[in-house]
């Protein structure tokens, strides 16, 4: 006979349903706001792996998160392993983004910018991993701390996402301003 799933994780399913939607929608509208950039600018390769990825990564983050905790699990052992192993390896992958970041040339980064693509979503990613070992012993708690996590992650893609295509219009349009000046 099946078990039912947790009822702890039940009364998240609403949560879970409506952020793993607007993740989904908001990462497929990202691949086609980069189409459309990439088809008005010759923005750089590094640019975008330092600034524009890491952005679907987060969205995709979420995603997987809501459809983890709205399978049926019976004991949360196995959220707990994802999780930490999800978080550890975001982890790993914010420092990645950091030193590409540091690298690359087309574009330097000011506060706002280290605070939102470089400091919150490890942050984010942290809680997750904490999380992990915690959800076992105090799943009420810790699965408030997790929607917290992948609310921020989605507000920090809506946030980049939003500061890249304002960044690339303008410089855009001073671009265009500019040819026009100079002929």
């Amino acid at each position: 006979m099946d078990q039912p799933t947790l009822p702890v994780l039940a009364h998240w399913e609403s949560f879970y349903v409506i952020v793993g939607s607007a993740a989904a929608a908001l990462t497929g509208l990202q691949f086609i706001v980069i189409t459309l950039v990439a088809q008005r600018s010759s923005g750089s390769t590094e640019g975008n792996r330092a600034f524009g990825t890491p952005t679907i990564v987060h969205f995709c983050a979420v995603l997987l998160i809501a459809a983890v905790l709205s399978a049926p699990w019976t004991s949360l052992a196995g959220v707990a392993f994802i999780l930490g192993l999800g978080g550890a390896t975001a982890l790993v992958y914010a420092a990645v983004i950091v030193r590409i970041a540091r690298r690359q040339t087309s574009y330097v980064p000011v506060l706002e910018d280290w605070i939102w693509h470089f400091t919150l979503p490890p942050i984010a990613y942290a809680i997750l991993l904490v999380t992990a070992f915690t959800v076992q012993d105090n799943p009420t708690l810790s699965l408030f701390a997790i929607a917290g996590a992948v609310l921020l992650l989605l507000f920090i893609g809506i946030h980049n996402a939003w500061d890249s295509v304002t960044f690339t219009a303008l410089n855009h349009q001073q671009q265009e301003e500019k040819r026009e000046e100079d002929c």
